[in-house]
This record gives structure tokens, C-alpha cells and sequence, in this order.
């Protein structure tokens, strides 16, 4: 693992608007993830430096863009932020057959993602992610 920024997710209030701009003005491409409102985004040629994304429909007004950054454990990432003296402000979750993600704030109050590849990841309603 490289705990290196390697996703980031743009909310927006029309995600069909937003894929039509960013396909006209760069040139990105998007496919829903399933039936979510949520869309991955190849932002070019996977052999040069530059990362891909999301684009999803806004679950809240104040959500900002996120940068997720990956980890080899979860859960020692969480426990590793919390006592540097960040806050975990959305606890671990499945992101099913990809792996587990979690958002946590630094001390500045920037929010930013956590994620640990893990393609057995699945989501139970009602279970809490271990």
C-alpha cells in the first residue's frame, strides 16, 4: 500500500451537468457504479501520473471534494489519525468488492478519505464494519 492520494470524489447537485463539463472542457470519461448516484471518472491515459475519481450526487450541502488516501490497515489509519489529533467524521464502511472506506477531518478541518483495498469487502445492512 502506498499511503498516497490515489481517488478523489467531487460532489455536485447535478452530476449530469457536472459529467457533461468536465467531459467537454478535459476530456474525462464516467461510468455509473451500478444503480448509486455515483459515477467513477477516468480522468485520462493510466500510463502517465495523474489519479482517477468520483463524481456522485451531494449527500449534504456542505460536502466538500475529498481526496481518499490509501492505507494497508484501516483501522490502524483511524486509530493513527484520532490520536495525531484528527477526527474520524465517517466510521469504516464496505465499498463492495472494492474495499473499506472511512473520512476523517485533519486539525486544519479538511476532510479527506481513507481506503484499504480489499476486494472481499461487503456490505451487511445493519452490521458494523470490524
Amino acid at each position: 500500500m502506498s499511503n498516497r492520494v490515489v481517488h478523489f470524489e467531487i460532489p455536485c447537485d447535478d452530476p449530469e451537468k457536472n459529467m457533461k463539463f468536465f467531459s467537454k472542457v478535459f476530456g474525462w470519461t464516467f461510468e455509473q457504479f451500478g444503480n448509486e448516484p455515483y459515477w467513477s471518472v477516468t480522468t485520462g491515459d493510466e500510463s502517465k501520473p495523474g489519479i482517477n475519481g468520483g463524481l456522485m450526487k451531494k449527500r449534504d450541502p456542505q460536502q466538500p471534494v475529498a481526496n481518499s488516501i490509501e492505507v494497508r490497515d484501516i483501522d490502524r489509519a483511524m486509530g493513527q489519525v484520532a490520536a495525531a489529533g484528527g477526527t474520524i467524521v465517517v466510521e469504516k464502511m464496505a465499498v463492495p468488492s472494492i474495499g473499506w472506506l472511512a473520512y476523517f477531518k485533519d486539525p486544519d478541518g479538511n476532510i479527506h478519505g481513507l481506503f484499504q483495498d480489499d476486494p472481499s469487502a461487503i456490505y451487511e445492512p445493519g452490521v458494523q464494519a470490524s
